[in-house]
């Protein structure tokens, strides 16, 4: 038993980096079929919690888990099981959230949070940390109050009680409030993700450049204390990120693109 798990383990981590190098339907096909037993798992779990068939939850599992297949980079030293998880999961607790939401969000509200989405990513490359909430309204050009007001009618849909369970077994429901993403989790699952992105893109950097941002942007160096390190003028390092930061805008619109194609194939 042992060792037909080793085995499977090592299979899925043969195709995790040959699909990371090159992204196929096939090889996508064969890492679901792999991990087929954590989506099993975690749908079981919570369909004795709520009241939708296991077979629903089943199917919506295998989304997060593809989602976590083609946002997953081998090189981060992460177990794919544990990346995964939180995905599968996501994905089945959103399904639930939605089933119980009988509140319709405005459609402005909606396409703000999307070009939200899209900003926090563009913010965190220029700015090297976590964009604030102010930030992000004021690039979208719209008041803080209503920025606000658009990510509170995403995350609390539900006019119920955050107590009320899903099901009706005693102790062991879902809570409506369980169904609800965690801001703080969310924003950190994000992070990560930028981050990953963030260093794939950095390796393509000229060694001065990588090094400028990252003293600058990074560890939040003076550019002078950044152009003694590097052995370059205050100047050139200017020059360096400007440059740096152009190629990565790039680099990640490319990637971005790339994960858009996949996700619609």
């Amino acid at each position: 038993m042992k060792t037909t798990s080793y085995h499977n383990q090592s299979k899925s981590i043969r195709i995790l980096n040959a699909y990371h190098k090159q992204p196929s339907i096939a090889l996508r096909n064969q890492l679901v079929l792999l991990n087929s037993g954590l989506v099993r798992q975690i749908a079981y779990r919570l369909s004795y919690q709520c009241n939708e068939p296991y077979e629903d939850l089943e199917q919506i599992g295998y989304i997060g888990l593809i989602r976590a297949i083609e946002r997953f980079d081998p090189q981060q030293g992460c177990a794919f099981s544990s990346f995964a998880v939180p995905y599968i999961r996501g994905e089945i607790l959103h399904f639930l959230r939605d089933k119980g939401s009988v509140v319709r969000i405005p459609r402005r509200w909606q396409e703000l949070q999307k070009k939200g989405q899209k900003i926090r990513s563009e913010l965190f490359l220029t700015l090297g940390r976590y964009p604030k909430d102010e930030e992000i309204a004021e690039a979208l050009e719209i008041s803080t109050e209503e920025w606000f007001e658009s990510k509170a009618a995403t995350q609390n849909r539900l006019p119920l009680s955050l107590d009320a369970k899903i099901s009706q077994v005693v102790d062991s429901g879902v809570s409506l409030g369980d169904t609800i993403p965690d801001v703080h989790t969310q924003g950190l699952q994000d992070l990560a993700e930028d981050w990953q992105q963030l260093e794939a893109a950095m390796t393509q950097l000229e060694d001065k450049t990588k090094a400028a941002i990252e003293f600058v942007f990074l560890k939040e160096l003076p550019r002078k204390e950044a152009a003694k390190l590097i052995g370059i003028s205050p100047m050139t390092v200017t020059r360096r990120l400007q440059t740096g930061i152009d190629k990565l805008s790039h680099l990640l619109q490319k990637q971005t693109t790339c994960n858009s194609v996949k996700a619609a194939s």
